[in-house]
């Protein structure tokens, strides 16, 4: 695809905001930029391709279908693995190695065909949320540019390998310590934008609060909150929260 092509880019997250600036640096710049998943959804204009990125809506067969070139999706992880709307959470909680691939979409979510797909190394291992999503956002970026000029044909996801990542919902932050550590260590990670990971300390007067784990660790097998925010509180250093409430 040479760079006077026409496209219109969807993307509404800082995951589809990374893969845009690799494409504009490499000289590709979208003659729309749909940042709004919510409906209605503003005119769009005629063009040879369609890019979408973490958009947080199913575009319809007729959008997708309605580009001379049809329409692409910039997905982080390596499908047919998490498919689904939390692959980078997903991903943090161990249940795939982080990765970014290009589909051909299709009218089902994260099903259409793979034209090119990559690993993606990240060390330290796991790593919070926007570190992890702005790494694969950049890698995704620049996978899209150096296929663009040359598409691969494109090959059918195996279905039998497909897993699928639900919805992230409040209460999945909550964390449960007797837990595996390095279980609790991947919600804290994972969940660090969103919902936030959280447990309910007894503080010695006997009162319960909710605690936010900004940051954790573990040490010779045991996890540790390093930083967090009890509720009505600024964040704080976890000793120093101990200090004064067990």
């Amino acid at each position: 695809m040479n760079k006077d092509i026409k496209f219109v880019f969807f993307g509404s997250s800082r995951f589809s905001k990374f893969v845009l600036e690799e494409l504009e640096r490499a000289g590709h710049v979208p003659i729309k930029n749909v940042t709004s998943a919510k409906e209605p959804l503003p005119e769009i204009p005629e063009a040879d391709l369609f890019i979408v990125a973490s958009f947080g809506k199913i575009l319809s067969k007729e959008l997708i279908e309605s580009p001379k070139h049809g329409s692409l999706n910039v997905h982080p992880s390596l499908l047919p693995e998490l498919r689904g709307p939390a692959p980078i959470q997903g991903t943090i909680l161990g249940q795939g190695e982080p990765g970014v691939t290009i589909i051909k979409m299709d009218e089902k979510m994260d099903h259409g065909p793979i034209l090119a797909q990559e690993k993606v190394s990240i060390t330290p291992w796991p790593d919070h949320y926007k570190v992890v999503e702005e790494k694969l956002g950049r890698a995704g970026g620049k996978l899209l540019v150096s296929i663009l000029a040359d598409m691969p044909e494109p090959v059918l996801q195996d279905e039998n390998e497909a897993t699928y990542i639900k919805f992230i919902k409040k209460e999945d932050g909550l964390l449960n310590l007797a837990d595996d550590a390095e279980t609790n260590l991947r919600k804290v990670l994972a969940y660090s934008t969103w919902p936030g990971a959280y447990l309910f300390f007894e503080k010695k007067t006997g009162e319960k609060i909710r605690i936010i784990i900004k940051d954790a660790k573990v040490e010779a097998g045991r996890f540790t909150p390093t930083r967090i925010i009890p509720a009505g509180k600024k964040e704080m250093d976890w000793q120093s929260f101990l200090h004064g409430n067990a």
